[in-house]
């Protein structure tokens, strides 16, 4: 997933990169919506005009947080997916990353699925930025699917984007079964849901 990266090349941006993590946290546990440079500047023990230093309004915040969190994303579960053998361990890899940036990365869980339900039927650039890295998402599994069809695990027929959609479904269950309803058994139902999805896509 490409995004752009936040790097330290003097104090000022030092200081925005640690206020971004600050901001990630608090989108990780109280939604988006609960990100603003007040509350940034109360967690972080900065001033409020200090913020807008490096943040001209409560949306370019919490655009450069989804930013970050994509990055974040990238870094946890998309690049060493990846890395692993093309086909079906890839695929099979991804998602278990997937699973764990879904409970274990941050303290209130992925920023982009709280996201998305705040910001389904609102307009603006911060709807636009979620959307994006949703697509984004999507496309990775979409691609390591396609990869899975290349080294022949799966049909060269294979429906990339249904795939996809029910893969979504799945993290989206689990994250709600493992954080919300505190089931001991979400990663097991997790782990057999994809593997009843991965012999459907072969043709098992």
């Amino acid at each position: 997933m490409a995004v752009t990266r936040l790097t330290a090349m003097g104090k000022g941006d030092e200081t925005r990169t640690q206020v971004l993590i600050v901001g990630l946290d608090i989108a990780s546990e109280v939604g988006l919506e609960g990100l603003t440079i007040g509350t940034l500047a109360a967690r972080a023990g900065l001033s409020k005009s200090g913020l807008y230093a490096h943040f001209t309004s409560k949306e370019d915040l919490q655009c450069a947080v989804l930013d970050l969190a994509a990055e974040r994303f990238a870094d946890a579960v998309l690049r060493p997916a990846f890395a692993e053998p093309r086909g079906l361990p890839r695929l099979e890899r991804l998602m278990e990353l997937w699973m764990l940036w879904e409970t274990d990365d941050l303290p209130g869980g992925c920023p982009f699925v709280a996201a998305a339900s705040e910001y389904d039927d609102r307009e603006g650039p911060v709807r636009d930025r979620v959307l994006l890295y949703l697509e984004r998402m999507l496309e990775e599994i979409e691609k390591a699917v396609r990869i899975a069809a290349e080294t022949g695990d799966f049909p060269a027929d294979v429906d990339p984007r249904g795939y996809a959609f029910e893969a979504w479904g799945i993290i989206l269950a689990f994250q709600q079964w493992a954080r919300l309803l505190k089931k001991e058994d979400a990663a097991r139902r997790a782990r057999e849901a994809f593997a009843a999805l991965n012999a459907r896509a072969s043709g098992a």
